[in-house]
């Protein structure tokens, strides 16, 4: 259960009218952020109020990921709505179970022996249900998600505090409960207050021995946990152009894990038409392609 090339394609399609309407609406330019949640409101409602860090919308998640570990409850309670399918694209990812120990290959043996179980459960009810089974092996979850689900503009949930990870493709991407991934696989609404907006303007250039962490790690310092709790960090700046996308993952996962944070980056410039491609050579030409980087739906 792979990307699907034509949603992406009616999404794109509608996104220049959605952010227009809103941005009519709101009567104020929009951050980059703003324009990826409001293209995601549930049911395209238009915002009455839009006070951010006190108001809460509704939003329409375009997919829901979850892991093994996660997954269990969750699709229990999936089961228990009576819905004969995931109202959005779902996965499931057998990773978190696996515990290293002794190496790759016994590690693997142990796992699919201890939770074997748990194993068939997850992939029979992914089976009944159209969600999509990584099965134990398959690889890391947040990685499997970048290569194969993750989109610019696009916004998906994941039952795992590493969901950010997507957002080094441009996507808004948050880690919530399984009880909020079980609503948006129902067909209801993600309620969420409406996140504050930090923006960072990178000016200059890193030298030699220093990394984007080391940006994320001088923000985390500054802003502290509770100073960035229920925000979006955008970062911007002529600074930015060197960090190709394998960068802007690690920043979005460093800033997620010690300081709490919804985050997304840039894309790569020629994703949309990489994802036009054969499948066979998509991941030949993204491995060439991802050192140029553009902030595509800021032309909007």
């Amino acid at each position: 259960m792979l990307l699907d090339s034509e949603i992406i394609r009616a999404f794109y399609k509608e996104l220049a009218d959605k952010i227009n309407m809103s941005r009519n609406s709101l009567k104020r330019p929009l951050t980059l952020s703003e324009k990826i949640l409001y293209s995601h409101l549930f049911n395209n409602k238009k915002f009455v109020s839009s006070k951010r860090g006190v108001d809460y919308a509704d939003f329409a998640p375009d997919r829901v990921a979850m892991q093994d570990a996660t997954a269990q409850m969750a699709l229990l309670q999936f089961m228990m709505a009576g819905k004969d399918q995931s109202a959005v694209p779902a996965s499931v990812h057998c990773d978190h179970l696996i515990m290293a120990k002794y190496g790759a290959d016994e590690d693997m043996k142990s796992a699919v022996f201890t939770n074997k179980e748990v194993y068939d459960f997850l992939s029979s009810a992914c089976n009944k249900y159209g969600i999509g089974f990584w099965k134990p092996g398959a690889g890391i979850i947040h990685q499997i998600i970048l290569e194969n689900y993750a989109f610019p503009g696009g916004m998906m949930i994941g039952t795992d505090s590493h969901t950010p990870n997507a957002g080094g493709l441009g996507m808004v991407a948050i880690g919530v409960g399984g009880a909020d991934a079980v609503d948006v696989m129902t067909g209801m609404e993600l309620e969420l207050k409406l996140p504050r907006i930090i923006g960072i303007k990178l000016i200059g250039r890193l030298n030699g021995w220093s990394s984007a962490k080391d940006v994320i790690l001088k923000v985390a310092g500054l802003l502290t946990v509770n100073g960035g709790t229920g925000c979006i960090v955008e970062y911007f700046g002529e600074a930015l152009n060197p960090f190709h996308v394998r960068v802007k993952l690690q920043s979005a996962i460093w800033e997620q894990k010690s300081v709490q944070l919804v985050l997304f980056l840039a894309m790569t410039i020629q994703w949309l038409n990489i994802l036009l491609l054969p499948e066979e050579k998509r991941w030949q030409n993204l491995q060439k392609k991802t050192g140029n980087i553009l902030l595509l739906i800021l032309k909007f």
